[in-house]
């Protein structure tokens, strides 16, 4: 579910092989790229939840709005459209402002 090569843009160079974990789980994706779009490549389209329990993912892609929003390394709210994927991150789906439902 990679953009491979846009038609504006051009081709991608991918970074290296990473593994992080979301809710718990061993993910890998390409160090650099947007955490959600390393997401969007397993197949996660949810990222956080509001408070009356509806699913939200990538809206914007520009950090602008906060439907991509996640807790990331402890941190909540974390803009992960804009946030580059590093190795060993810990991710976490984010219900209102925690990670519990």
């Amino acid at each position: 579910m990679r953009i491979q090569k846009h038609p504006i843009l051009g081709e991608f160079k991918k970074g290296k092989e990473v593994s992080f974990t979301l809710d718990g789980k061993e993910m890998n994706g390409c160090e650099g790229e947007p955490i959600a779009a390393a997401l969007r490549a397993v197949g996660v389209m949810v990222h956080r939840h509001t408070k009356k329990g509806l699913g939200r993912g990538i809206f914007c892609a520009i950090g602008r709005c906060t439907d991509c929003v996640m807790i990331v390394d402890g941190k909540p709210n974390v803009r992960t459209c804009i946030t580059p994927l590093k190795a060993g991150m810990e991710v976490k789906t984010q219900y209102g402002v925690s990670d519990k439902p």
